[in-house]
């Protein structure tokens, strides 16, 4: 009884240890002492420092990696994660399986973050970010007749649309978005029939990019994803009003 009692009782407190562990790393970074790509202390010495055990901090770091927050690279330790900020899409997962989300109102809300997203991408693109999303053009073009390969393409111009917008919030949203559908999109790809004619609307949307052409750049959007949705009905056979299971597969295992 009192061996059951002592081992119920830790639990409680390896969660509180590893809130700390977060709540250290969290006021190392607004104090500026680690920034994007900074090697995290080894283990140890972040148990040391925050006075917990070493499965307290490998837990705290496991709850920071799923916030985005660090990433892990074997043989080389922990590090704060570069680039835009990451939102899984597993807590909108949920959220769609909790209060059945709708295709329709998922592909409302995309509609409404990527045209914007385009119209400031227009103005903000610069050279590099330009010729990241036009190699993504050209691997579509390129994978016409596998369309799983197409569709990694189309995610990673969206995603490229998305960070050229220069805004990391927007990014991270459209991302954890477009998370979800990739999933589904994956189930029904083999099935796409007119892969030139997406490539086609993907380098309109380019050139429009490209000649700084903001209006053109939603207009040209809008009508790819509105087109998009209704292909996408099509080949899957489901009303505007069903559900949207949670994805069980996300979009960064294309990247």
């Amino acid at each position: 009884m009192t061996r059951h009692k002592s081992e119920s009782s830790k639990k409680p407190f390896e969660g509180v240890a590893a809130e700390l562990v977060v709540g250290h790393v969290r006021e190392l970074i607004e104090r500026g002492d680690l920034r994007p790509g900074a090697r995290l202390p080894a283990e140890r010495e972040l148990a040391l420092r925050v006075g917990v055990s070493r499965p307290s901090v490998r837990a705290g770091l496991r709850a920071l990696a799923a916030m985005g927050v660090v990433q892990s690279r074997h043989g080389a330790g922990t590090f704060i994660r570069g680039g835009p900020p990451m939102l899984g899409s597993e807590p909108l997962s949920f959220l769609a399986a909790l209060h059945g989300f709708t295709r329709d109102e998922m592909f409302e809300a995309r509609r409404v973050l990527e045209v914007g997203v385009a119209g400031l991408a227009a103005e903000r693109a610069t050279g590099d970010q330009l010729a990241s999303i036009s190699e993504e053009i050209t691997g579509m073009y390129a994978s016409m007749d596998d369309p799983q390969a197409f569709l990694v393409h189309d995610i990673r111009f969206h995603r490229a649309v998305a960070a050229a917008a220069g805004n990391p919030i927007l990014a991270s949203l459209v991302e954890m978005v477009s998370e979800i559908f990739y999933e589904h999109r994956r189930k029904t790809a083999a099935q796409g029939k007119d892969l030139k004619e997406a490539a086609d609307l993907h380098r309109a949307i380019y050139h429009a990019l490209r000649t700084h052409d903001g209006e053109r750049a939603r207009r040209t959007m809008e009508a790819h994803l509105s087109l998009a949705r209704d292909r996408q009905a099509t080949e899957a056979g489901f009303n505007s009003d069903e559900a949207l299971a949670p994805a069980s597969t996300p979009v960064a295992a294309v990247s």
